[in-house]
């Protein structure tokens, strides 16, 4: 992947690929119990209006982030390392939201 800029923010590294429609964020989850009920229930809330696809990568397995399941089966434990790509009308704005929550741990 090439980037044309790669930013640092408080809870992940947030860059846009030459495809200037594609942002990509690696965040850490810091919730004691990982991304459990109520976290995958924050996402799904933040990117309900979004026009983007948002997709979440751990451990291989790539999921779509708007799905509570899906976000579920991924089983990311507290310290696991997230990749988020957004691509589309809204990317920006859907990653800097999810880079927030991870980093507010999702008020818990």
């Amino acid at each position: 992947m090439y980037w044309s800029h790669i930013t640092e923010k408080k809870g992940g590294q947030v860059g846009t690929t030459l495809d200037s429609n594609k942002v990509t964020a690696k965040v850490r989850v810091k919730n004691d119990l990982g991304l459990h009920t109520r976290p995958a229930t924050v996402i799904v809330k933040l990117l309900r209006n979004v026009k983007c696809e948002v997709t979440f990568t751990h451990k291989r397995e790539t999921i779509n982030a708007k799905s509570i399941l899906s976000i579920l089966m991924l089983a990311a434990k507290k310290n696991s390392h997230i990749n988020i790509v957004a691509q589309g009308e809204g990317a920006q704005e859907a990653i800097d939201e999810l880079v927030k929550a991870f980093d507010n741990k999702f008020g818990e």
